[in-house]
């Protein structure tokens, strides 16, 4: 009976950590990444546009990010997004493509990296761990309805925070992994 519950907490835990993955990927971290431009929003024909829906991002050199605009007319209106977004890019216009140069990074900017990604990585914990309270908050709900017994409700519970603490540990390897990218001169 508790099973449904558990894949449904199962689920929306897989659905955090693959935020995390995406957040993650955001962030800069002297590396091209085509990633780095999902954030960035077009105001294409009065309509907010992503970027990625507008042109081809693409990485042929570790340090360079090309985009190719599949309407040439748009070239001026993401150059102008790029540059009002806080990724601190510079980008260089020839009339086809935009190339961005991604500039080495300071030992203070890193530093400062790896507080934001640090802070994005407690609030995927934090939602695991919401995930896990409002399980076991239904799992003691059906025990007072008697749909499911005192030793069920252990069993859920247990189970829960085997989950809760699997995902939270992929949650910390990602932030491990993206610290170590990020501190990499």
């Amino acid at each position: 009976m508790y099973k449904d519950e558990m894949v449904k907490a199962e689920g929306k835990m897989k659905d955090t950590v693959e935020a995390a993955v995406k957040d993650f990927a955001t962030v800069r971290t002297g590396r091209a990444n085509p990633a780095l431009l999902d954030r960035i929003v077009v105001d294409y024909y009065d309509t907010p546009t992503p970027l990625n829906q507008l042109a081809s991002v693409s990485a042929p050199e570790p340090r360079l990010l090309v985009i190719t605009p599949w309407d040439k007319s748009v070239l001026g209106k993401i150059e102008r997004a790029i540059q009002k977004s806080d990724l601190g890019l510079v980008p260089t216009n020839d009339g086809n493509v935009i190339r961005l140069v991604i500039p080495h990074l300071t030992e203070e900017r890193r530093r400062d990296l790896v507080k934001l990604v640090r802070k994005m990585a407690e609030e995927k914990r934090v939602a695991i761990r919401n995930v896990r309270r409002d399980a076991i908050e239904r799992f003691r709900a059906m025990e007072k309805e008697g749909t499911i017994t005192e030793d069920d409700l252990k069993r859920a519970q247990d189970e829960v925070q085997k989950l809760t603490d699997k995902y939270i540990g992929e949650v910390d390897k990602l932030l491990a992994d993206k610290e170590v990218e990020i501190m990499q001169v």
